[in-house]
């Protein structure tokens, strides 16, 4: 792990632009030295967003909630924010410096009144830098100095620790809560300025040396648990503690995935998208569990039965098998269990003396002939043996020793075919589960496909499975709670042992063996739908990110047989051209070949697109052999094999009836497969991504994961990529981290009404988009410079124009936006509306006075981002300086820093995609009968499963490389990560191991990747 410790220092004045702004209220940052301060200013004013809530799409459970916004003063000294009523900082006397120390066993409260005294107990020294006033003075008030300082005057509890600001030890950069940008001016002529200065929050270092966010250790649950969130969440996911921590506040601070793997990345230690899935998946499970654990207890409350024995076994539950363990015997409408009645009989105090003073126990004492349980010894015997087996089941330190214990010894999960009547079950379903009729295998070593083959197997009431748990655990189990934990303290009469070595007896057999069976079946089955769901994500990132083919006409092909050959020939700007039918298969293929040549002649189209679906076989034969003809001269015809999975529940969607309407949905299918070879991304994000069709068990997962999961990797494929505000479609901008559907909707409408966007700026005037929103969106935006200068040009040269763009432009240009009789709104007359050539970058605009700064040390300009003498610069001033010095010179991280360089360096229209695989095109075709075992060939990876790789090899047919052949030294560098996996799109070089003609199966092995 790397220190990102550095020394702080105030944002420059923002890229020059600040000399022309109005005069703007003078905000101060007061210095957080009591608890109730922080409140107010990690709060993100949001005023102007109507949907806050639809911010992140993982928003599991209600915050706690927070302080009201108060109103910022129009003078130049804000008001003294009033205190509130909860703590979250405190100032510990007697350190010098400041530093933020990790508190990890800190829990949440169920009450006001054990929060505030668990809050004081937190030894955690929190400072809020203050900001620079962005416009520089001649002249400063007297109070004016005073914003430098640490503000202390006038508080209860004064700060000895800190002898001046410079003494603070941080991490100056751009993972700050966007305080300055969040917060909203009260004086509406001072908004109408092109960007708005930063206030800078610190990321300050915790006592493991490495970057946290300003109370990011201080994680405020809304239950209190005996566990700590932060604690558990870094033993299950094997993440460090500091770094779930941040993850955490992040989160809770509606930060999206994109966001944070992007632009905050020192915060997260580098981890990407992909690890903060499973830690918020794991979050929201934990924070369920609270959740239900609060709920349960109310409930019992209610009903009078809670006891302190049962909340504290309550509040140690950490999953929901152990919560339904223990609250089973409470729900409403239970009988009780034999404890319970034992209990209502008054034994329980015979089944504690038992244990605790053994002498003075007379079970004979207890005998009430007409009661019914106590009328002989027998039944009184009974009664202390039920509820000794209980306390032992529900004994946490119990609980944990048998689950150690198992840790250590050969636990089995076995499966076998159900005795069922061959009426019920059909014979082929029968047939599907051949190799788990007589099954078993370790529970550490059993795959995750074969567990969720199981679970199906048992569903369809096929199989039947169950965990074995060998004697030894048992014998072990028994002997240890006899000589330690459920030992009695003094000398137990012979028949009272008996009763003690029953009752462990009857708790392993009849409460703790069904309750670990439970547990490993709930575990195995929750590991392999999360790597089922993970491996369809990673599927799925991998097709949506599949090359482009820009600049050509295609041919979009959707095979039938009766009903024809749907064909759709689309321009290189996805505009449809020409739509008609053929019929290929039906005896007239002759007469149809001539249409379809004075087609592709007619609009100079050399590329075909045919769907895998119905009759693709032998549409594909039917163009390879005239193309093998050359038939198609003077054209060199090229034909490709693409999913066509969802595009038949896309063409009747009512998206695609808006995009097309009065078109045949037969042929809006052939339009969507041409469309998914020259933009997958923009393509496929229309369709549900669970009908895309490249997952595992998908229907036998949580639903809810699924979604939300798929709903992730798109909105991460899409913001990675980048859209062109002023030319991309609404359903792929509401994928963009930050929007969704009325926010994109919003824009687009704004965008009609208004014209296109000048800069990233003119966002914060949507409806719907606050500042929230605008921060998490806006890296992934871009603006194209020359579409906007041509604006300009246009928009200058038209006298009379209601609206006039003032444009600084590398030549010189300048013009001027003014909206003429218009009244004063967000933004007033006059505004100068200025093109920022970063506004085409993937550089956020919270860092662009950073990269003005590095512009200036290089001795570039903006006119020269992503051409060859920009590059140079960079490069011969990163070999200069290092980029580790550079960083510190700016005062951000080596992690922005890298975002600039590259934001910087990349070209205009730059598409990472392109490093892709792009579709294999070909011009012949071969058959199964062709193929030998040996032969080697070249394929696309169809899907990609967790027990094995499906690969097209181009026979009609496609071949399975087991997962066993997959290892890493196969793999190419890039792909050496801990998936171990290839993803759809990818090509390999592979041989034939075997060929199953009657089965139609060919067995593959990996030589390499392409």
């Amino acid at each position: 792990m790397r220190s990102h410790t550095q020394n702080s220092g105030p944002l420059d004045t923002w890229f020059g632009k600040m000399s022309s702004l109005p005069r703007r209220a003078k905000v101060k940052v007061q210095t957080a030295v009591s608890k109730d301060e922080f409140d107010s200013f990690s709060e993100l004013s949001s005023a102007s967003e109507e949907d806050d809530k639809e911010d992140c799409a993982w928003e599991p459970q209600k915050k706690v909630p927070r302080n009201p916004k108060q109103p910022v003063c129009k003078e130049s000294k804000p008001k003294r924010v009033p205190r509130a009523k909860k703590s979250t900082l405190q100032i510990s006397d007697g350190s010098e410096g400041v530093v933020v120390k990790e508190v990890l066993n800190s829990a949440v409260a169920l009450a006001d009144a054990d929060l505030e005294d668990r809050k004081n107990k937190l030894d955690t020294v929190q400072t809020l830098k203050t900001a620079k006033t962005k416009r520089k003075n001649s002249t400063q008030s007297p109070s004016a100095p005073r914003t430098k300082k640490l503000k202390t005057d006038g508080e209860p509890r004064k700060a000895s620790c800190f002898k001046s600001e410079n003494n603070s030890t941080e991490i100056p950069s751009t993972s700050t809560l966007w305080e300055g940008a969040c917060k909203k001016e009260e004086n509406e002529d001072d908004c109408m300025s092109g960007q708005s200065p930063l206030k800078k929050m610190k990321t300050e270092s915790c006592s493991q040396g490495q970057p946290a966010l300003a109370n990011a250790n201080n994680i405020i649950e809304e239950v209190e648990m005996n566990w700590d969130m932060v604690q558990v969440l870094s033993e299950r996911t094997n993440i460090e503690p500091w770094v779930c921590a941040n993850i955490i506040r992040l989160f809770n601070d509606d930060n999206t995935i994109p966001f944070i793997v992007r632009y905050r990345k020192e915060l997260i230690n580098n981890l990407d998208a992909d690890y903060l899935r499973e830690i918020q998946q794991t979050l929201e499970e934990l924070r369920a569990v609270a959740k239900k654990v609060r709920s349960t207890i109310q409930k019992i409350k209610k009903e009078g039965k809670m006891s302190e024995c049962l909340l504290r076994a309550l509040l140690n539950c950490k999953t929901f098998e152990e919560l339904e363990h223990v609250s089973a015997p409470y729900k409403t409408g239970s009988k009780g269990t034999k404890a319970q009645r034992a209990r209502q009989l008054g034994l329980e105090e015979a089944a504690r003396t038992l244990l605790e003073n053994p002498g003075n126990l007379y079970l004979l004492s207890y005998i009430q002939p007409s009661v019914k349980g106590l009328s002989t010894l027998q039944d009184i015997e009974t009664g202390v043996q039920h509820i000794l087996a209980d306390m032992i089941a529900k004994d946490r330190e119990t609980l944990d020793f048998i689950r150690k214990l198992c840790q250590n010894r050969y636990i089995s999960i076995q499966s076998s075919l159900a005795k069922v009547s061959s009426k019920k079950v059909n014979e082929k379903d029968v047939d599907k589960f051949h190799l788990y009729q007589n099954f078993s295998c370790n529970i550490r070593n059993i795959q995750h496909h074969q567990i969720l083959a199981i679970n199906r197997g048992e569903n369809l009431k096929i199989l039947t499975a169950k965990v074995n748990i060998p004697d030894g655990v048992k014998n072990e189990f028994c002997r240890w709670c006899i000589q330690n934990r459920w030992r009695p303290r003094r000398f137990a009469r012979p028949e009272l042992m008996k009763i003690l070595y029953s009752s462990i007896d009857d708790s392993f057999k009849r409460l703790i063996y069904p309750l670990l069976c439970r547990e490993f079946r709930a575990k195995l089955t929750s590991d392999a739908e999360k790597e089922s769901v993970m491996m369809f994500g990673r599927n799925l990132r991998q097709l949506l990110l599949t090359s482009p083919v820009p600049g050509r006409t295609l041919m979009g092909v959707d095979p039938g047989y009766k009903h024809g050959c749907k064909l759709a020939i689309i321009s290189p700007t996805s505009q449809i051209l020409h739509t008609d039918v053929v019929y290929l298969h039906c005896g007239q293929g002759f007469q149809e070949a001539e249409k379809i040549k004075r087609l592709l002649l007619n609009f100079n189209c050399s590329t075909v697109v045919i769907g895998n679906g119905t009759a693709c076989r032998e549409t594909e034969a039917y163009f390879a052999d005239l193309i093998m003809k050359n038939y198609f001269a003077p054209l060199d015809v090229v034909y490709c094999i693409v999913s066509e999975a969802g595009a038949s529940i896309y063409s009747v969607s009512p998206e695609a009836n808006k995009e097309m309407p009065g078109l045949d949905p037969n042929l809006r299918s052939a339009v969507s497969i041409a469309r998914r070879v020259q933009d997958p991304l923009a393509e496929l994000v229309k369709i549900e991504p669970k009908h895309i069709g490249v997952g595992m068990y998908q229907h036998d997962v949580s639903q809810t994961l699924l979604k939300a999961t798929l709903d992730s990797v798109v909105e991460e494929c899409v913001s990675f990529v980048g859209v062109d505000i002023n030319i991309c479609s609404e359903v792929l901008l509401r994928h963009i981290a930050g929007l969704n559907a009325n926010r994109a909707k919003n824009i687009i409408e704004w965008r009609e009404k208004n014209g296109p966007f000048i800069n990233r700026e003119q966002l914060k005037k949507v409806k719907g988009l606050g500042p929230k929103s605008f921060q998490q969106c806006a890296g992934f935006i871009r603006i194209n410079q020359d579409f906007i200068r041509k604006f300009c040009s246009q928009q200058s040269g038209s006298a009379g124009s209601s609206q006039r763009v003032a444009m600084t432009s590398p030549a010189g240009v300048e013009v001027t936006s003014e909206k003429q009789g218009k009244k004063k709104s967000k933004t007033t007359a006059n505004v100068v509306l200025k093109p920022d050539p970063l506004d085409q970058t993937c550089i956020h605009p919270e860092s662009y006075d950073i990269a003005a700064r590095f512009l200036s040390f290089i001795g570039g300009a903006l006119c020269e981002i992503g051409k060859p003498e920009m590059q140079q610069k960079i490069k011969s001033f990163l070999e200069k300086e290092g980029i580790e010095k550079i960083a510190e010179r700016l005062q951000t991280t080596v992690h922005t820093l890298q975002v600039i360089i590259d934001g910087l360096s990349q070209p205009e229209s730059f598409d990472f995609r392109t490093d892709f695989d792009q579709p294999d095109f070909k011009r012949s075709i071969v058959c199964l009968q062709d193929l030998q075992v040996g032969t080697i060939l070249t394929g696309k990876v169809e899907n990609a499963t967790l027990f094995g790789v499906f690969v097209d090899i181009g026979v009609g047919k496609v071949g399975l490389i087991p997962i066993r052949n997959v290892t890493e030294a196969k793999l190419s560098k890039t792909k050496r990560r801990r998936s171990l996996g290839l993803g759809p799109g990818e090509r390999v070089e592979v041989q034939v191991l075997n060929i199953d003609v009657p089965r139609s199966r060919i067995t593959l092995d990996l030589i390499r990747v392409l």
